[in-house]
């Protein structure tokens, strides 16, 4: 598929299919994924597989689509304010890179900020050095809602002389 078919059709899944998603090819997204802009190559990106334990304590009220596979995606604080920013903002990147890697094979993710959350991170155990970018689902979908029009880009663009 080209890139901006596969931006354009990917859609976030809100409920998935039991069949689950090789683990090794998740491995191998996120590596990949990795090739996403960070400044100073800081890679600030850490990846937590999460078990159903874990899972059940979270407590999402949709249990995350019933997607056979969480990962939470984290990013290092870094020492100051604009760091902290950088880091975020390149962990989004890695982010999108996996989901769209995802959608190409014909699996579907959830992107949910439960633990970022007081409560998920004590759940996920996370340290003041981290902030929760996501909680990502993975699965095949088990439906695909409609595509959402956007605003177009000209109302969001402004010229400086």
């Amino acid at each position: 598929m080209e890139i901006k078919e596969l931006i354009s059709t990917r859609r976030t899944i809100k409920k998935f299919k039991a069949d689950k998603v090789e683990k090794e090819k998740i491995v191998e997204w996120l590596q990949v994924s990795t090739f996403a802009p960070n400044h100073k190559m800081t890679e600030p990106w850490q990846v937590m597989f999460i078990g159903e334990e874990t899972r059940k304590e979270l407590n999402h009220k949709t249990n995350f689509g019933n997607a056979p596979m969480l990962i939470a995606v984290l990013s290092n604080k870094g020492r100051n304010v604009l760091e902290r920013e950088e880091n975020y903002a390149s962990v989004s990147c890695f982010i999108q890179n996996f989901i769209l890697q995802a959608w190409d094979s014909g699996v579907g993710t959830f992107w949910s900020s439960v633990g970022a959350s007081q409560l998920g991170r004590k759940v996920l155990q996370v340290s003041e050095e981290y902030d929760v970018v996501g909680v990502i689902a993975i699965g095949y979908p088990e439906e695909i809602m409609e595509r959402k029009e956007r605003t177009v880009i000209e109302d969001k663009i402004k010229y400086l002389n």
